[in-house]
């Protein structure tokens, strides 16, 4: 249908069943505040009730309540019918006729069927995931858009709720045909997944790749992309086996893309770690990172690793956040916060930061698989997060002393920052503690230059990661000057014999792992 540009449908009904109850309370508030009579089903009509909102049950259209365990709830005449009713003169009679009540707006959306194989991979009943009413209601209303509004994603209603101000309660032909079209693109991914879950298994072990990967969009907004002229937006991949990680925004603007890229870094980085630890993450690459008996001593630590890079910083910590911890931040500008949760007295200490993001979330497990995504020249570039462990019979000992147990500990430690920095990378520490980190540059020498300024005198007696060899004995020698105790590095460089010579040079111990943890 090509919009009329000036007709517009007034909203008088509107049926309501949801499984993701995001933004309902609040659109239906506003629904009902345009006087708009509400119809629900099941659980959505017990929370919208709860929240004083009238609202009547579909059950009293229908007469038949919920049958075979959930199967059968809106698939009726009496829903269907006040749906898909043409709004004619002999639509009306027969409506009457038949004393059905007809609906303007229909809200919905779907039982998460790609959620539920993601989290039951290996479920016999996959079927009983599949929604039959919501997908029927959804296409009932996108036919007869004409006359009726159909919206099946959380992020549309506050467009709605403006639209319906500015109409005096209706919705324009536009608007209509858009949610429409919305509806019919989710109902075909929703097949679509559906169509892929209930195959045959493939073996992962072989090839872990989806054959297809069907984006949805989310409804977090973002402000802009990395910079504020370019536009951007969230999507998850539905039913392919490649989970989105839940999150909490506790307190704060809406976050940005960098934000996400930041705290992706910093969580992955946390992750890597038993005890307490803080990542300090600065442009999708660490600037501090630190384990600590408590929270508050793992902060500190982390940033104190580079007082100057920390400043508009994503922080991300492994245990929950208390009040005292917030002590630890004194005095530094942080972006955003992240932990497993904030108890209310560190939520009240950090509502005193006005700027400051906290943001709920789980670091990922380590044993559980994880995947990355990139594009390049328009495509989707996916690999496995890199989760290998550094064994002890991968270590390598090239020349000088063996290193203390503590030392050693150190070297697995600085190992785990380097594979999140942005290659070429370097990390120098001290016992579980970054003191310098130089990242993202052209050149392996320039990156220990930098880690070496950043540290300045902490860099003597430090142990240096690497994340790829040194391609010339100029970076181990600048290590060298600036007293690096030990290095660990992948090893594979044609010039290895002169590498391992400038570390002599130095006395210090070299250690090869015989693979690299590039991060672009």
């Amino acid at each position: 249908m090509t919009p009329e540009s000036n007709r517009q449908v007034r909203i008088a009904r509107a049926l309501l069943s949801v499984d993701d109850k995001a933004g309902l309370v609040d659109f239906a508030r506003a629904l009902s505040l345009h006087r708009i009579e509400l119809w629900a089903t099941g659980g959505t009509q017990r929370s919208i009730s709860a929240a004083g909102i009238p609202v009547r049950a579909a059950e009293e259209l229908t007469g038949i309540g919920s049958w075979f365990g959930g199967r059968v709830k809106t698939l009726h005449p009496a829903i269907l019918g006040g749906v898909l009713a043409p709004r004619t003169e002999e639509g009306a009679r027969e409506l009457a006729d038949r004393k059905l009540l007809s609906f303007d707006l229909v809200v919905v959306n779907f039982y998460p069927f790609e959620r539920h194989l993601t989290e039951h991979p290996d479920a016999k009943d996959r079927e009983e995931f599949v929604d039959i009413g919501g997908v029927t209601l959804a296409r009932a209303a996108a036919k007869n858009h004409r006359d009726v509004a159909i919206v099946v994603d959380p992020a549309d209603y506050l467009g709605i709720t403006s639209e319906l101000g500015t109409r005096s309660g209706a919705l324009s032909d536009a608007t209509r045909l858009r949610l429409a079209l919305k509806a019919f693109e989710r109902t075909a991914a929703y097949d679509a997944a559906i169509a892929r879950g209930l195959g045959p298994a493939t073996d992962r072990s072989s090839d872990p790749f989806p054959a297809e990967v069907t984006f949805r969009r989310e409804p977090l907004k973002l402000r802009y992309g990395e910079n504020p002229h370019q536009r951007a937006s969230v999507y998850s991949a539905a039913g392919s086996g490649l989970p989105s990680t839940p999150f909490e925004l506790v307190k704060g603007d809406s976050l940005s893309f960098t934000n996400l890229l930041d705290l992706d870094t910093a969580l992955a980085t946390v992750a890597e770690f038993p005890g307490p630890s803080a990542a300090v993450v600065k442009h999708a690459t660490p600037c501090g990172v630190a384990s600590g008996a408590t929270v508050k001593e793992a902060l500190e630590r982390a940033v104190a690793s580079d007082p100057v890079a920390r400043y508009g910083c994503a922080i991300a910590i492994n245990r929950p956040f208390g009040a005292g911890d917030a002590d630890a931040l004194a005095g530094i500008f942080v972006d955003l916060l992240s932990a497993p949760s904030f108890d209310q007295a560190s939520r009240e200490r950090l509502a005193l930061r006005p700027k400051i993001k906290l943001v709920r979330i789980e670091p990922p497990s380590p044993q559980v698989e994880r995947w990355e995504a990139h594009s390049g020249l328009g495509c989707l570039l996916l690999q496995e997060a890199d989760r290998r462990e550094l064994a002890p019979s991968d270590l390598r000992l090239v020349t000088g002393a063996a290193v203390t147990p503590e030392e050693l500990c150190s070297l697995d430690f600085a190992w785990r920052v380097v594979r999140h920095s942005k290659s070429n990378a370097i990390v120098l520490a001290h016992g579980s503690r970054t003191v310098g980190i130089g990242s993202g540059q052209p050149t392996r020498a320039r990156s220990v230059e930098l880690a070496c300024e950043v540290a300045g005198p902490r860099a003597k007696g430090a142990i240096l990661a690497s994340d790829a060899f040194f391609p010339f004995a100029d970076g181990v020698e600048i290590a060298g000057k600036a007293g690096v105790r030990a290095i660990i590095q992948p090893g594979g460089s044609l010039r290895d014999p002169e590498v391992i010579a400038m570390a002599d040079k130095f006395g210090m111990s070299m250690y090869f792992t015989g693979w690299r943890v590039f991060r672009h």
